[in-house]
């Protein structure tokens, strides 16, 4: 089984370094890239053609959204889960509607929620 592919996108450097830390710590996944903006993410994934965009909601110019859309208009589309400090359960039905598969609260964010959103969202 080939590892997943892992790109973060969070425009705080800290956040950055922590969900890349986070994706190292679980087997079979592996940190393709991390970025900083919406923009960024979509070079980066076509460039690197990840698995998995773990992607911050509120980031400078193209927000986190509007970057899961185009990404999810990708011919090979990754899986997106978005992240924020918004409450999982008034933010989800957004996630949706933007193309993602999920939406998990950075402070839920860890190692066993990266492997059951993925778990879900690849079964989908």
């Amino acid at each position: 089984m080939s590892p997943v592919l892992v790109l973060v996108v969070d425009d705080h450097q800290s956040f950055r370094r922590a969900a890349a830390s986070v994706v190292e710590a679980v087997d079979g996944f592996v940190l393709a890239a991390a970025v900083a903006t919406g923009e960024e993410s979509l070079a980066a994934a076509e460039a690197l053609r990840p698995d998995l965009v773990l992607m911050d909601v509120n980031l400078p110019g193209m927000d986190g959204l509007e970057a899961t859309r185009r990404l999810r208009a990708f011919p090979r589309p990754p899986v997106v889960v978005l992240l924020s400090t918004y409450d999982e359960a008034e933010f989800d039905d957004r996630a949706r509607e933007c193309g993602a598969a999920a939406y998990v609260a950075k402070s839920a964010f860890g190692t066993e929620r990266l492997a059951a959103v993925w778990a879900l969202a690849s079964r989908a």
